[in-house]
């Protein structure tokens, strides 16, 4: 499953809890993006676009709703990060680390991601690296975890490990 959802050229979203919700949810977001984008003619904010999210997700609060995501992106203010939960907790931040497989996570980066993924089995199997800038964002990479294992294996010498 893909775990970051590009909600425009701008604005990624990840997923963390019940696919079927966070899908869902990030689609209905992309489409509130889109809507806003066309009916003003500019593109929405981070904040804006987090805010959509938690009050869309805060009518469903106590339903049994499984999500917990990041918003991430550039605007007019530069840099913008926000977590956003399926209780419609909405909160702004320099750093989130979000999903099952956060508790691994404990600096950023590739390898990091990696040893994260290889250890919690609900984290996807993908690592997936991406930069956003004010020109956007670019997809980075997309590796499979288990060739990242063999190679950080061969590169301490435990081929097959």
């Amino acid at each position: 499953m893909k775990k970051i959802v590009e909600i425009n050229d701008y604005l990624l979203g990840t997923l963390a809890g019940g696919a079927a919700d966070c899908v869902y949810w990030d689609r209905v977001l992309a489409k509130q993006c889109r809507l806003y984008e066309l009916r003003n003619r500019e593109r929405i904010s981070v904040a804006a676009a987090s805010k959509l999210m938690a009050n869309m997700v805060y009518n469903y609060k106590g339903m049994g709703l499984s999500m917990g995501m990041m918003l991430a992106g550039v605007d007019k203010r530069g840099a913008q990060l926000y977590y956003v939960d399926s209780e419609g907790t909405r909160t702004p931040g320099k750093v989130f680390s979000v999903g099952s497989g956060s508790v691994y996570a404990f600096e950023l980066g590739r390898r990091a991601i990696y040893h994260a993924t290889h250890r919690d089995a609900y984290s996807g199997g993908i690592v997936r690296v991406y930069h956003i800038s004010e020109k956007g964002w670019v997809n980075i990479s997309n590796e499979d975890c288990s060739d990242l294992h063999y190679k950080y294996a061969a590169e301490k010498g435990n081929v097959g490990a």
